[in-house]
């Protein structure tokens, strides 16, 4: 087996919440091991009750199954955190339109975030919502050219 050729698959596996970014990427993939008869990922949610968690679990069986059995265990500690969401994968969240964490998860208690539009680049934003159309998100606008987006709040 090839562990490289299993990765390479994985890290094409997109989330299923925001395709822009691979599992990978988004930082919930958190190892992946050869077993006697295939390949274990283990994998940590964004949130312990994200309901795309069974999703995932299946992408990524479909995505390694001609690498024979796929475990998928599921690792809840340490919890997930933006932290983890790799250069690459921020990249793509602001070029998809979604903010990324502007700060790291101990920081955010402490930093109110100053938003750019990921559309126009104005630095004149305002928050709508604390939540978005997902829990890790916040529904923001620019006030330049009203365009809402949304913000990936660092956990």
């Amino acid at each position: 087996m090839n562990l490289e050729s299993a990765r390479a698959k994985l890290n094409a596996v997109p989330d299923p919440e925001i395709p822009a970014v691979s599992l990978v990427e988004l930082g919930i993939v958190r190892d992946l091991r050869e077993t006697a008869s295939g390949v274990e990922v283990v994998l940590t949610p964004t949130y312990s009750g994200c309901p795309a968690t069974e999703l995932i679990a299946d992408d990524v069986r479909a995505a390694l199954a001609e690498f024979g059995d796929v475990t998928v265990t599921m690792q809840r500690a340490p919890a997930w955190s933006t932290d983890w969401i790799s250069a690459e994968g921020r990249e793509k969240l602001q070029q998809y339109g979604i903010v990324p964490p502007q700060c790291s998860g101990e920081q955010a208690i402490r930093i109110v975030p100053r938003l750019r539009c990921p559309r126009c680049d104005s630095g004149r934003t305002e928050q709508l919502s604390r939540f978005g159309s997902t829990a890790c998100k916040s529904t923001w606008r620019c006030i330049e050219c009203l365009e809402p987006f949304e913000y990936f709040k660092p956990i």
